[in-house]
C-alpha cells in the first residue's frame, strides 16, 4: 500500500511532490530545505542555522507518521559549499544521536543559490 502524507505543521512543497510517501513499512520525506513551518518562507541563515530548520521539519514529518529520527535508515545531504560538511555534520549528529542512518553527503548547486542546504530521508517503521 502506498500513502501520500502531507501533514499539518509542516512547509508546503514547492513544487509536484509529496512531503512524505509511505510505501509498506517505509517512509520517504522528499528533501527538505529550510522552509519555516509556521510563515512557509524559506529561513536562511549560515548552514548551521539552515540545517537545524530542515531537520526539525523532518522530525516532524517521521512523528506526523509515527517514526522518530531513531527510525531513520538513510539520509541524503546536499551542500551548496562542501567546506560546510563540519558545521552541518555537527547539527546532523545532535539531531540523531547514537541512532545515526546510513548517509551520503555531495555538494551540488541548488536553483535558489541562497539555500546552503538540503536534506532527505528514509525511515524504516512497521505500522
Amino acid at each position: 500500500m502506498i500513502e501520500r502524507i502531507t501533514p499539518p505543521g509542516v512547509p508546503s512543497p514547492r513544487g509536484p511532490y509529496s512531503p512524505a510517501v509511505r510505501a509498506g513499512d517505509f517512509i520517504f520525506i522528499s528533501g527538505q530545505i529550510s522552509a519555516d513551518p509556521v510563515t512557509n518562507q524559506v529561513s536562511l541563515g549560515d548552514v548551521r542555522h539552515e540545517t537545524r530548520v530542515i531537520l526539525s521539519n523532518i522530525r516532524r514529518i517521521l512523528e506526523s507518521c509515527g517514526a522518530t529520527p531513531a527510525d531513520g535508515v538513510k539520509c541524503s545531504v546536499f551542500l551548496r559549499d562542501g567546506m560546510d560538511f563540519a558545521a552541518m555534520n555537527e547539527v546532523y549528529a545532535e539531531f540523531f544521536g547514537d541512532q545515526k542512518p546510513a548517509r551520503t553527503t555531495v555538494a551540488c548547486r541548488f536553483a535558489n543559490t541562497d539555500i546552503k542546504v538540503e536534506i532527505d530521508c528514509i525511515a524504516y517503521k512497521p505500522k
